[in-house]
């Protein structure tokens, strides 16, 4: 009985995996390419994938953050930007840029479409897939190269890694400070929850969920289960037949969401620095919740919208200002493993 279960569990993560596979293909025909430099993708080159709509103001210093790790290309679908967006990254000579007006909760919140690019582009390339307001931090990356991370992963025979999501905000309110296009949004959101976080593994796709932060302690204090989900394995050596299941929460074949160690040692880890909470945040807030087009009906945007009302400084006694990866290894939301 226990092998039939298994092998039945199998089965259903395989049709799902092919399911998605077939999604991606047949919702990758909306994508309209506006520049296209992948002809410029040489082998071995660090790619990463994005989705984005109206962050014209984040993109200058995202695309600086990314090209000093060594990223060799950026793909970007635009969901039908209104700001000058698609225009900047389709002056850059790095970027391939494609443009999609359909609904963004049709496309699974954009993961058919970047499923599809991977699929054609990521194929045997290391590929970091990641909002505009997300900044990787791994072992290291203070004196080493992504590329460093990903021939140490190589030489381990690994090809995920895991990155947990930490909410960063300012000391003050979030619109104390003004946000300027360039600036440096970590220079703003300075500050993190270093604990109160919980842990517990899906067991039907081998990830592990974690939940917590500023976001649950100020939007969903009555309803923490509720709480967005902070586990995300962006990074990954990826192959054709891969697929992201949820945002980038978890994949299939489900062997890439074991990222963690279960016989009391610690594996590679990183972090990806959230700098959703500036200064734009709160107009951010109130068109993605008119858009209505995110996960559970915009549930999260409509928790943003009420505790925004009540006033929008995350800050508290308990809250610590970011210095490095090392402080994060100590707390350990991050850990170096056994890359020395």
């Amino acid at each position: 009985m226990t092998f039939r279960l298994r092998l039945s569990g199998q089965t259903r993560r395989r049709a799902l995996r092919q399911y998605l596979l077939a999604r991606a293909v047949n919702r990758g025909r909306a994508l309209r390419p506006v520049a296209d430099r992948t002809a410029q993708i040489t082998k071995g080159d660090l790619l990463v994938f994005v989705t984005q709509r109206n962050e014209r103001i984040r993109l200058p210093y995202f695309l600086e953050y990314y090209r000093k790790m060594g990223v060799a290309h950026f793909l970007f679908v635009d969901n039908d930007s209104s700001d000058g967006s698609r225009d900047y990254l389709a002056d850059q000579p790095d970027v391939s840029l494609w443009q999609c007006k359909g609904s963004y909760k049709a496309a699974r919140f954009g993961m058919d479409w970047i499923d599809r690019l991977l699929m054609r582009y990521g194929h045997g390339h290391w590929c970091l897939t990641v909002d505009p307001d997300e900044f990787l931090v791994y072992p290291h990356c203070d004196t080493r190269p992504l590329r460093a991370l990903t021939d140490w992963l190589d030489r381990s025979g690994r090809v995920s890694f895991p990155a947990m999501l930490l909410d960063m905000y300012p000391h003050g309110g979030i619109e104390e400070q003004v946000y300027a296009e360039g600036d440096d949004p970590l220079q703003i959101a300075r500050y993190f929850d270093a604990g109160s976080y919980t842990i517990s593994k899906n067991d039907y796709f081998g990830n592990l969920w974690i939940q917590g932060g500023p976001r649950a302690r100020a939007f969903f204090r009555d309803n923490p289960v509720a709480a967005p989900a902070l586990n995300k394995i962006p990074l990954v050596k990826w192959h054709w037949r891969y697929a992201y299941v949820s945002s980038t929460h978890m994949l299939l074949p489900h062997q890439l969401n074991r990222v963690y160690d279960e016989d009391g040692g610690e594996r590679i880890s990183g972090c990806l620095l959230h700098a959703k909470f500036i200064s734009t945040f709160t107009e951010k807030a109130a068109e993605e919740l008119s858009r209505g087009q995110h996960y559970s009906n915009s549930q999260e945007y409509r928790a943003y919208h009420a505790g925004l009302a009540q006033g929008t400084q995350l800050w508290c006694p308990q809250s610590q200002e970011f210095r490095d990866w090392r402080q994060l290894d100590d707390l350990g939301l991050m850990s170096r493993g056994g890359w020395v």
